[in-house]
């Protein structure tokens, strides 16, 4: 997927427009996360039906009000609208997050092309390979809500960057990614320790225990 954007500027939907222009941005923007093509257009009435919908999916799975850890997804929308004031203003209907070609950029209609676009809306989903999970998921989308990322994840068997349980960052509990590894340290030492102690006096009965582990 990163290929697919390389040498192109994607632009962030936020008030400030940041633009993402260098490799390593969009590396670390898209490495291995689904990507949502939306392509749609301001004077699309089934568009403006749908953008609500799209919304509220996405924000669903990647804002920390709804979710504790945000998924791995994109949404990139592709605009085929008629003016780039036609553009920004649809845009205002769509997440924050979400990223979007410069309306000046003549990639927005090669990209149609490439995923053979007929209708309006289409969102194409693409594992990070770049090959396409679900040519059109607008139904999808419509009809099971945030339940189909789930779908998507098994099928484009992402690699979990969140391996770490919530509760190993919790800050209230004084943790750190540390501790497992030091609790470990410490019950060794004092195995070591009770063992040249038993060692240095008489044999006992438990001689022989239960293992590195026990």
């Amino acid at each position: 997927m990163v290929d697919l954007f390389l040498g192109k500027v994607l632009v962030k939907n936020n008030k400030d427009k940041d633009e993402l222009d260098t490799e390593r941005e969009i590396i670390l923007r898209l490495q291995n996360r689904i990507l949502m093509l939306f392509f749609g257009s301001g004077d699309c009435e089934r568009c403006q039906d749908f953008a609500p919908t799209l919304k509220a999916f996405f924000k669903k799975l990647t804002d920390e009000f709804y979710v504790e850890r945000s998924a791995q997804l994109v949404l990139l929308y592709i605009s085929l609208d008629t003016s780039e004031d036609q553009q920004e203003k649809f845009l205002k209907e769509l997440p924050k997050r979400c990223l979007f070609l410069p309306y000046e950029d003549p990639y927005r209609k090669e990209l149609g092309v490439m995923f053979e676009v007929e209708d309006l809306p289409t969102v194409v989903v693409l594992r990070p390979d770049c090959s396409v999970l679900s040519p059109n998921a607008v139904k999808e989308i419509s009809t099971l809500g945030p339940d189909c990322f789930r779908n998507w994840q098994e099928g484009a068997e992402l690699i979990d960057r969140n391996f770490m349980m919530n509760e190993e960052f919790d800050e209230s509990k004084m943790r750190s990614m540390t501790d497992p590894i030091r609790r470990l340290k410490y019950k060794v030492e004092d195995k070591k320790k009770k063992k040249k102690k038993d060692d240095d006096g008489d044999d006992d009965e438990n001689d022989g225990g239960g293992g590195p582990w026990g």
